[in-house]
């Protein structure tokens, strides 16, 4: 079967080139447009010596050109690797080599270790994208802008015709075990996954939804762009969150869908929303991490908006559960199965758990969701596939209605004298205190126990706890086993790129 993403882009200009597609500010551009430009940006990969199956980095925020350059390297049939911004020259060089990119597209602020980067990874073109005020591009680089210029009237339609299984996006996993992995999504499955999440998320083509999550991460790429494309709808793109500019582009654009994670959750709950309009917003999605009941309360109680929670992985395209609304959801589940998605929990044995939460074992699936495997490593593919179904290396359950619940991940499980203490169980306690903003739990090595259970929180502005009171807190609403022995308060929790809280940081320390 011959099939390229791109078409997600081409049916839906086609059907109304006029409508607005991407906004940015003051910025408007339509589907017709967009078509049009990303049509020039194919010509021209082509006119630069690229070909059919070759590599294309993207190291961009979420800016137009970023979504110009992914549907024009689509169009001409190449691969693309959409990289963080913020790596630095050793990791943009790892990760140029290890896809074999022959072309690197990155914004002026990045540039200078970008080059760097690809100078360490052999026969790289650097193309950089301005910015107003921004610094002078490096030299031996070329200006974004040659791209569409080399591809100046371009037939729009001009897309390469390619298998439903060639590999449309390399995704590079976060490498907390090791070196970042790139997961293979193909074009067939890239498109099942952004389909699947469209109708489910219930998708109208007169929708605004909003990109602040970065579109370099499978969750903004997929579960945002590719779905708004594929519905018709309006994308706003915000290149960083901030609490203010997301709610200026919610009032400014009447924003109907958000997709973020928790910590963003968090940070727009306790927002000033004196003056602001924002009942345009219809539906928000959580994932990327498990979100706190109480945040959940609180902030369909500020937005008068339902937050619903999914589940996915780079690996799964970002989708595989789902709670489908308001009515059906159960706080605190990530969700029923997707369309075409197979879910189980497994014990060490690979075989399957019966329902309960008592039986906490790991969730593997399969299904159209499922990458082709990991770029260049036959080996960590079988792993990772063994038997044929994906291992997460999450823990779950699930209930005899089909909802399945996220314990916590393998890795995060801490063993404190021999009980298993799952660090969710805690922060959903932690998050419940009213001097606390964030939390997270993780273990630390012990020579009695094995391993003890650490907290650290940030605080609410304006608010005051001591460590021995949240102890406390937790004491008595937790078993003798469970409750946090040491709490640290801290300004803010390090965070990645995506707003997820990482932990790395925190054993670390």
């Amino acid at each position: 079967m011959s099939f390229n993403l791109a078409t997600i882009l081409r049916e839906s200009a086609s059907a109304h080139p006029d409508k607005p597609m991407l906004r940015l500010g003051p910025l408007t551009l339509t589907y017709g447009q967009v078509d049009q430009l990303s049509g020039q940006v194919a010509a021209g990969l082509r006119e630069a010596g690229l070909q059919r199956g070759d590599s294309v980095a993207l190291q961009l925020p979420n800016v137009p050109q970023f979504v110009l350059a992914y549907f024009g390297a689509l169009k001409a049939g190449m691969t693309l690797v959409p990289l963080n911004p913020l790596l630095k020259a050793p990791e943009v060089s790892y990760h140029l080599s290890d896809s074999g990119a022959r072309v690197l597209i990155t914004f002026d602020a990045f540039a200078e270790e970008a080059v760097k980067g690809a100078a360490g990874a052999g026969d790289v073109r650097v193309y950089v994208v301005p910015s107003p005020g921004g610094p002078e591009a490096p030299p031996d680089t070329t200006p974004f802008d040659a791209l569409l210029a080399a591809g100046q009237g371009a037939d729009p339609s001009e897309v390469e015709q390619m298998s439903s299984e060639d590999t449309a996006v390399v995704i590079y996993t976060s490498g907390t075990t090791g070196k970042p992995k790139g997961a293979e999504l193909t074009h067939f499955q890239a498109y099942m996954a952004a389909s699947v999440a469209a109708e489910t998320f219930r998708y109208q083509d007169d929708d605004v939804a909003m990109a602040v999550l970065p579109l370099f991460h499978v969750f903004g790429l997929s579960s945002v762009m590719n779905c708004a494309v594929r519905a018709g709808a309006t994308l706003v793109l915000v290149p960083r969150f901030d609490v203010g500019a997301v709610l200026d582009a919610m009032e400014q654009h009447r924003v109907t869908v958000f997709c973020g994670v928790p910590t963003m959750f968090v940070a727009l709950m306790h927002a000033d929303l004196t003056g602001r309009d924002v009942s345009s917003l219809r539906i928000c999605v959580s994932g990327g991490a498990s979100i706190p009941g109480e945040v959940i309360k609180g902030f369909e109680a500020a937005y008068d908006a339902t937050v619903l929670e999914g589940y996915g992985l780079s690996e799964t395209c970002a989708v595989a559960t789902f709670n489908r609304s308001a009515e059906e959801r159960r706080v605190m589940s990530i969700g029923k199965r997707l369309w075409g998605c197979e879910v189980r929990v497994v014990d060490t044995d690979d075989r399957e758990l019966p329902y309960g939460p008592d039986n906490v074992g790991e969730i593997v699936l399969r299904g159209h969701n499922l990458m082709k495997g990991y770029l260049g490593r036959p080996e960590a593919t079988a792993e990772a596939m063994k038997g044929g179904w994906f291992h997460t290396g999450d823990l779950g359950y699930q209930d005899e209605d089909g909802f399945f619940y996220i314990v916590d991940r393998k890795k995060d499980l801490v063993i404190r004298g021999g009980f298993n203490v799952y660090p969710r169980e805690i922060e959903e306690v932690l998050h419940a205190h009213p001097a606390v903003l964030e939390a997270a739990v993780i273990g630390r090595p012990d020579e009695r126990l094995g391993e003890e259970v650490v907290a650290y929180v940030s605080l609410r502005p304006g608010a005051s706890a001591e460590p021995a009171e949240v102890i406390d807190f937790c004491k008595e609403r937790l078993a003798a086993y469970k409750y946090p022995r040491d709490v640290v308060v801290i300004d803010e929790l390090p965070k990645g790129p995506s707003g997820k809280v990482l932990k790395t940081e925190l054993r670390a320390r």
